[in-house]
């Protein structure tokens, strides 16, 4: 196969492509509005070349995100070693390592003047460590080179390993988010390279540290509406601290088809039951994302936090 050539779909894939694309309700839409600082920030990026997921993952919010100072980045590459059916993240073998990333993720958190910056990353179990290392350094490029910024990790499981986890624990960011996503029904056919409850585990792990804790739900694969609310609250029991509940937009017709449209009211609804299970914050509705509004939740939890 060469370059140019589409590689073969999966089985899993070539059933999905079955189901057509799913026409999108009315609710569905973005306004698009452009302060100061997001132009700014628009304008500096574009000069320097720079690289966030906010633009290459055509984020909904990133009007709202760049006017308040605030980005993610992707980090170890752009291949997947995991396989999750509603990630537009090709899977596959990753190429290379480079060690000078965490630099330039600091750099370019300088650069654009944030005040919070979100880091994920693809899985790396084709290393040793996981990838753990590369999660770590880049907290600590950025803490080191931007006192005062937020930093909030979006990071895979790393296996549940405990001395892994001790090492991206150790770096001390704001947030430290894992994100669950759905609901045990169907977790291994939405997410077969993660467990539950393993899931459930890390975060634990993680407010056991000292940690702001945070995961995310997406609606509209398959779950039903009780499913959701006993997720909720194993993940509150779990020691998760902050949640956002979004609906699942479908990337490709080889990902997974739509189950549902949830309806604004029903995102209402989910967010008023997570404050009254206990959550510091929560942001629940259609465009939601996880990364959200996230210095904000953060504030909530630190707020929550002094005031327990």
């Amino acid at each position: 196969m060469t370059d140019t050539e589409p590689r073969r779909l999966l089985r899993i894939e070539a059933r999905n492509a079955e189901a057509p694309i799913e026409k999108k309700p009315a609710w569905i839409k973005t306004r698009a509005t452009m302060g100061d600082d997001y132009r700014d920030l628009h304008a500096l990026v574009k000069g320097e070349g720079l690289h966030t997921v906010c633009q290459e993952a055509g984020c909904p919010n990133i009007f709202e995100c760049w006017q308040d100072r605030e980005a993610t980045f992707l980090i170890g590459g752009d291949a997947c070693t995991r396989r999750c059916d509603f990630c537009q993240i090709e899977s596959g073998k990753p190429s290379g390592y480079d060690t000078e990333e965490p630099a330039r993720v600091a750099a370019s958190v300088k650069k654009m003047g944030l005040r919070y910056a979100t880091v994920t990353g693809v899985c790396r179990d084709d290393l040793d460590d996981l990838g753990a290392w590369l999660y770590a350094e880049t907290i600590r490029q950025i803490h080191a080179t931007n006192p005062g910024v937020g930093v909030e990790m979006l990071a895979p499981d790393f296996s549940g390993r405990p001395d892994l986890l001790a090492q991206v624990f150790d770096t001390r960011p704001e947030v430290f988010a894992h994100n669950v996503e759905t609901v045990p029904r169907i977790f291994r056919r939405i997410r077969p390279g993660f467990d539950y409850e393993r899931s459930l585990n890390v975060l634990t792990a993680a407010r056991a540290a000292g940690l702001v804790t945070k995961s995310n739900l997406i609606l509209g694969m398959g779950e039903t509406r009780e499913e959701v609310s006993a997720a909720l609250r194993d993940l509150h029991d779990a020691g998760c601290e902050l949640i956002t509940i979004t609906q699942y937009l479908r990337p490709t017709v080889r990902h997974h088809p739509i189950d549902r449209w949830v309806h604004p009211d029903e995102f209402a609804e989910l967010e008023e039951e997570a404050k009254a299970l206990g959550y510091a914050g929560v942001l629940s509705g259609p465009l939601v994302r996880s990364s959200y509004r996230a210095g904000r939740l953060y504030r909530q939890a630190i707020e929550a936090r002094r005031t327990s």
